[in-house]
């Protein structure tokens, strides 16, 4: 079984656990919450299964989500995952409302609760199942990186806080007789609906597309450079097309003296091996050529590179090559974001480029560094 199958597995199979937990919760609550006149328990128990629809649907989105490219969907179907996810926070954010409007309607035509010595037992394991449970599909979620299950794991968690809060409110019914039923469904209605828009905002900022982990660009790197041919790795862009599915590009600088036969098994070495360990596609490998028998080139460069790293937010120079028969000089160079004006920053060095070598026509290009921190 490959890994990406065996991946699918764990995640159902533990939303299968998730859905029967929470099947079984919600019925005890709702029968707890009837038998004892309690709005928070009935809401309880409605996050209860707004929690098992979110397992189904993490099921559902992880067996879309593993089907092959198709003509219409050449990069596959891995972002469903996200979807799913998004889904489940709008499920949560529901649920919250829901919760709210209910709690104010009690507030303001309160029910005196009726609590059972049994009702209160049904709670309190309720409140021990959520945690162990919460923190089981959270702990899965991160392991195989499934967005789905890690919001799943961290609505349950939250779901033991509410049901402790509704154990403590009937404890201090039973004990003061002051109900706060309405107040705490009212309060627990809140805190779901602002993890609802938590889990929201990290999904769609996914679905819009982060940039990608700066460790990911730096072990691809690292395994370029690795090769003797290949001077530096830059301009590397990590497309994601679900959990741990990425497509990408790069650029390599190699000597000039590299042949065009040499070049192609070279690339097509360096990709191969950048799948095999990082499981990322490299489906563009783009070429700068650097100058190696020429001492005046060289000299330039350095040259040059000492006027550009004496600019601030300027990370790095790359690509550089100098045609003395054309009278060019081309770079690359990556200016920071956090530079107030980046404009400004690639046109003083262009000026200062162009007053040292005043015969050449630059071809310098403001570059973006896509992983930087």
């Amino acid at each position: 079984m490959d890994e990406k199958a065996k991946r699918g597995r764990i995640i159902v199979r533990t939303s299968v656990i998730g859905i029967l937990a929470n099947v079984f919760l919600a019925a005890f609550k709702a029968v707890v919450g009837i038998g004892a006149n309690s709005v928070a328990v009935l809401m309880d128990a409605v996050n209860n299964l707004s929690d098992a629809a979110s397992s189904v649907i993490t099921i559902v989105g992880t067996k879309l989500a593993a089907k092959q490219p198709d003509k219409k969907h050449p990069f596959g179907y891995g972002r469903i995952e996200y979807l799913s996810a998004m889904v489940i926070s709008l499920i949560v954010l529901y649920a919250g409302v829901t919760a709210l409007v209910e709690s104010v309607k009690k507030i303001i035509t309160p029910e005196t609760p009726d609590y059972s010595p049994a009702a209160l037992i049904i709670i309190g394991v309720a409140v021990v199942v959520k945690i162990v449970l919460g923190l089981y599909v959270k702990g899965v979620g991160k392991k195989v990186n499934s967005d789905s299950l890690i919001n799943s794991g961290s609505d349950a968690a939250l779901d033991s806080v509410i049901s402790a809060s509704t154990l403590a409110a009937a404890g201090i019914y039973l004990i003061f007789n002051i109900s706060l039923e309405a107040w705490l469904g009212a309060v627990i209605a809140v805190v779901i609906i602002k993890s609802g828009f938590e889990m929201l905002g990290e999904t769609l900022s996914k679905i819009l597309g982060e940039r990608a982990d700066a460790q990911l660009a730096r072990d691809i790197k690292e395994t370029l450079t690795g090769y003797p041919e290949i001077s530096g790795a830059y301009d590397l862009v990590l497309h994601n097309y679900g959990p741990d599915s990425y497509n990408g590009s790069v650029h390599i600088e190699v000597p000039d003296t590299l042949s065009a036969d040499e070049l192609d098994k070279l690339i097509r070495k360096v990709t191969m091996e950048v799948y095999k360990k990082h499981d990322v596609l490299l489906t563009a490998v783009g070429v700068y050529s650097i100058n190696t028998h020429d001492p005046e080139a060289i000299s330039a460069r350095e040259k040059i590179s000492n006027i550009i790293s004496s600019q601030p937010h300027v990370l790095q120079m790359h690509g550089f090559y100098i045609d003395k028969e054309e009278k060019t000089i081309r770079f690359d160079i990556v200016i920071s974001f956090d530079a107030k004006d980046r404009n400004k920053v690639y046109q003083s060095i262009c000026d200062a480029v162009q007053k040292e070598f005043p015969g050449y026509t630059l071809q310098a290009a403001m570059d973006t560094d896509f992983s930087e921190e």
